[in-house]
């Protein structure tokens, strides 16, 4: 986490001052379905950056996607092509029915 000094108080990526606690509204799940579901073509390693997570646990997160049906990878050469799958239903119970697709849409704007 990058900090930086706003008007003399040491400030987070988030915008916190220091000492507050950092937490986002998405998961890294959710980090990662978004980043795949604006670029398909996405390597691994620019995935893990953009989250800010490792590979290995940029891996873990797709394959999770994956084996739950939310993307199906494919090799394209030597790399990894995505598709999204937005009309699979959030995981938690006060969402379900919800399509994951209503979530991305919304983030788009």
């Amino acid at each position: 986490m990058v900090e930086s000094t706003v008007n003399g108080s040491a400030m987070n990526d988030f915008g916190e001052s220091r000492g507050e606690r950092a937490w986002t509204f998405l998961t890294n799940h959710g980090h990662v379905f978004f980043l795949l579901a604006r670029n398909s073509d996405l390597r691994l390693r620019d995935i893990a950056d953009a989250v800010g997570v490792t590979e290995r646990a940029t891996f873990g997160i797709i394959s999770d996607l994956e084996a739950g049906g939310y993307v199906t990878r494919q090799r394209v050469g030597r790399r990894n092509t995505y598709t999204v799958h937005t009309d699979q239903p959030l995981r938690h119970p006060l969402e379900a029915g919800t399509p994951v697709g209503d979530i991305v849409n919304a983030l788009r704007g």
